[in-house]
């Protein structure tokens, strides 16, 4: 009876153990670990098949998951910096750990693997993204005129200009989108907001504070970039406007200025026929907040 007692109480507490898998998401990165001779998987298709058979069933039995983007030559290097012998178990697992902490990762909620790998790589290039602006913004230093950090000054424009966007906006969904050139790379960044008739607003704040700085960035370097918006609500035609960066602040595109952005391919230059029930648009005035302020950095 005292074994079967234990053997119960161990299942109970197995579901409380949260677990965390470090997945190769593609077939590069799984060829570059199967150099390591205690990695014994030979195929990436059956790996995943693996990997998914592991998640359900640990579902099933009720224990929470996280999956994490295990990045071979991250691990390499985290095995260098510590010690670890990188073709033992257990370093895999260590590393793993880590990842749990710092790098990205995804809860595992029942969905399917071809759903899972593309949103955690999305989750990947958004923190990627969000660190190397901030890094940038840092390094900026302070104003020679005025001794105000650079950085956090545009920050707090950017804040203020992202509020004064979704304040002046209609209720529905949002999708934004920010891009930035010249910094030295092309910065993309993506927010999503879901306003209610009553005007509160929904949107992941993480999202929202690698938009932000991306936005940042691109006021506190002037470098050339723009902001696009698309609402969509029931019974309604789609939204799109946009402004483009000037400055400390946003220049507002004309409904040709949009037509032509969303409806020219970016590689070839071609023509592309415009969305039906899309409303290309001039977007709402943002008032004073939204207007290059007197000083600049």
């Amino acid at each position: 009876m005292a074994h079967t007692d234990h053997q119960t109480m161990r299942r109970v507490l197995r579901r409380e153990i949260a677990g965390t898998i470090g997945l190769l998401t593609d077939e590069h990165d799984f060829r570059a670990m199967r150099r390591y001779r205690t990695f014994t998987f030979d195929d990436h298709a059956t790996y995943l098949k693996q990997v998914d058979d592991l998640l359900r069933t640990r579902a099933a039995q009720g224990s929470h998951t996280t999956v994490a983007l295990f990045d071979p030559q991250e691990y390499a290097d985290f095995c260098e910096e510590t010690g670890l012998d990188p073709d033992i178990p257990s370093s895999r697992t260590r590393f793993t750990a880590e990842l749990a902490g710092t790098g990205p990762t995804l809860p595992y909620e029942g969905q399917p693997l071809s759903d899972l790998v593309p949103a955690l790589v999305d989750e990947a290039v958004r923190q990627a993204t969000w660190e190397y602006a901030t890094t940038l913004l840092a390094r900026l230093g302070t104003c020679g005129s005025c001794g105000e950090d650079i950085g956090r000054a545009a920050f707090t424009r950017a804040s203020d200009l992202l509020l004064r966007i979704l304040d002046t906006a209609l209720p529905g969904e949002h999708h934004l989108v920010c891009s930035v050139t010249g910094t030295p790379e092309t910065l993309v960044s993506v927010l999503h907001s879901d306003e209610s008739t009553d005007g509160s607003v929904q949107l992941d704040e993480a999202e929202a504070l690698e938009f932000t700085t991306v936005l940042a960035l691109g006021i506190a370097t002037r470098s050339p970039g723009g902001l696009v918006m698309r609402t969509s609500a029931p019974g309604t035609t789609d939204r799109i406007y946009g402004w483009r960066l000037r400055g400390d602040g946003l220049e507002p595109l004309t409904a040709g200025e949009v037509f032509d952005a969303y409806c020219t391919d970016v590689d070839s230059g071609d023509l592309i026929s415009p969305e039906s029930d899309v409303d290309y648009c001039v977007p709402p005035d943002l008032g004073p907040e939204g207007r290059t302020p007197p000083h600049s950095h």
